[in-house]
């Protein structure tokens, strides 16, 4: 009986530290791309999305050609959102590197303007939070973050993507090193289970 627990908690450690080990490499190895080729890495994550969109304008035609359930209106609406996003897919494709650059944008714009609105909504709350202080601190920081983030959208998105890059390395090292100290708690409950069976 000890023994067979013993072993399956063997297993259980064993498929976590594998687990660990490999999200922890492919994070390392994600985040050190995104530091030495930013811009490939970025037109390699654009051409990703860009296959979604067209994969999943294809779905959606799909639903409107052959979902009989749904009304004329519905059926039409799903076959031109679904026209819409492999259009999208297809002028992404068209040019990677500006498309790549436009989505950076779209989302550091939409970033920025998030900020912004958070801080405002921080202040609306002034009166009925308990700190007004760190309340107060914290909109003004928020918004402008947000104001700096929108007057300077192209550098906010390297410095975005480089946190990222660095980020993931940071990540994966602490997931290597997790997988490689797990292994010493795998020991130490096999022997746990061990030696309360037999006590």
């Amino acid at each position: 009986m000890s023994e067979t627990l013993a072993n399956d908690a063997k297993s259980l450690f064993k498929s976590i530290r594998i687990t660990l080990a490999v999200s922890g490499a492919l994070a390392l190895i994600a985040g050190i791309v995104l530091l030495v080729w930013p811009v490939k890495s970025a037109v390699i994550v654009t051409g990703i999305f860009a296959s979604y969109l067209i994969i999943a304008g294809l779905v959606y035609i799909g639903l409107g050609i052959f979902s009989h359930r749904k009304g004329g209106w519905a059926r039409v609406g799903h076959i031109v959102l679904g026209l819409l996003y492999i259009a999208a897919g297809v002028i992404a494709f068209a040019n990677l590197g500006l498309a790549a650059a436009t989505l950076a944008l779209v989302v550091v714009i939409f970033i920025g303007i998030s900020w912004i609105v958070d801080g405002v909504v921080s202040l609306s709350l002034l009166g009925q939070d308990g700190s007004r202080v760190w309340t107060l601190l914290y909109a003004l920081l928020s918004i402008i973050a947000g104001i700096v983030v929108l007057f300077s959208p192209l550098y906010a998105a390297a410095v975005l993507w480089l946190v990222f890059g660095v980020s993931l390395v940071a990540l994966g090292i602490v997931q290597i090193v997790r997988a490689v100290t797990i292994g010493k708690d795998a020991k130490n409950a096999a022997g746990a289970v061990r030696s309360e069976t037999v006590s």
